[in-house]
């Protein structure tokens, strides 16, 4: 068999440096090649978007093809396509002359292979119809009545930003509050006194919602107001804390882009229930046993 190399098809050759990588790669490859199914997208002749990447007397295999056969092994071979791709093209060389030899049998008229044909086609059939009526059903209107939805689940909600020194004994925090009121810088005494992670950014909280924290400690920010400290120590399961509230404000909700590919995922997979509740109500259902009636049926 002769095998040229020809635009960018890179063949196995002796002395190459990804040779050592490639051997040890081969055989799992190989397996899962052999293993999932091709479903090989439309090609397109001459070297444009869909370059021709081999020919095997004569027919073509487009670049397309070697991409479908990579989107189709386990995600730790895709991880390495740079250094797999020309043992794929090599496969899908093998692959053609197989097909080609089965024809030469005369294997399309094997009862064997119009079964797998008949299987690949019912397969093929339902997941374009599914797919076909679940895109006419998500629809640009809808896709608006449901955002419109998701704001009124979502309002916006208020957010404070805090900075709080944690200590051990309410007699510790409230010794505290007298230096704050006497003047004393609450981002020092945070860095100084509080026991907390936080204590070494001043006390600083960052912004939080009031679910974010434990109930005690949103409700005593939330009784503050922006640059005011607490006067009495707030005590949760953490210990005792002394808060200062340095800004409140209402988070805006997200826009339509933002949340638009969730939308599209729930818009889907309500468009799948309601086309199967469709379907069931025009058809006679029989559901049988529950379960296998032995452990061996239950293994087929």
């Amino acid at each position: 068999m002769a095998v040229r190399r020809e635009g960018p098809a890179c063949r196995l050759e002796k002395g190459s440096e990804f040779m050592p990588n490639l051997r040890v790669l081969a055989c799992a490859v190989v397996m899962a090649l052999i293993a999932c199914p091709l479903a090989v997208s439309a090609q397109q002749d001459g070297a444009g978007a869909d370059p021709v990447v081999a020919r095997v007397d004569g027919e073509a295999i487009h670049q397309s093809e070697v991409m479908e056969m990579a989107r189709g092994l386990p995600p730790q071979y895709q991880a390495q396509l740079m250094q797999i791709y020309p043992l794929l093209v090599q496969r899908l060389i093998d692959f053609k002359l197989a097909g080609k030899a089965g024809r030469a049998a005369g294997l399309a008229g094997d009862d064997e292979v119009k079964a797998r044909v008949a299987k690949a086609e019912e397969r093929a059939i339902r997941e374009v119809y599914i797919e076909r009526e679940v895109t006419a059903r998500i629809t640009d209107d809808g896709l608006q009545s449901k955002y419109k939805d998701f704001l009124a689940s979502n309002p916006p909600v208020t957010e404070h930003r805090a900075r709080h020194i944690l200590v051990e004994t309410e007699e510790a925090a409230r010794e505290l509050i007298v230096m704050l009121d006497g003047g004393a810088d609450f981002a020092e005494l945070a860095k100084e006194r509080s026991t907390g992670p936080s204590g070494a950014q001043g006390g600083d909280l960052g912004f939080f919602t009031a679910d974010q924290m434990v109930p005690e400690f949103a409700q005593a920010a939330a009784k503050l107001e922006p640059g005011q400290h607490s006067k009495d120590p707030t005590q949760t399961q953490f210990g005792w804390h002394v808060i200062k509230l340095e800004d409140r404000r209402t988070a805006a909700p997200p826009g339509f882009e933002e949340v638009e590919q969730k939308l599209r995922e729930e818009m889907a997979g309500e468009a799948v229930e309601a086309v199967f509740k469709q379907l069931r109500e025009g058809a006679t259902v029989e559901i049988l046993p529950d379960r296998p009636a032995s452990e061996d049926a239950a293994a087929q």
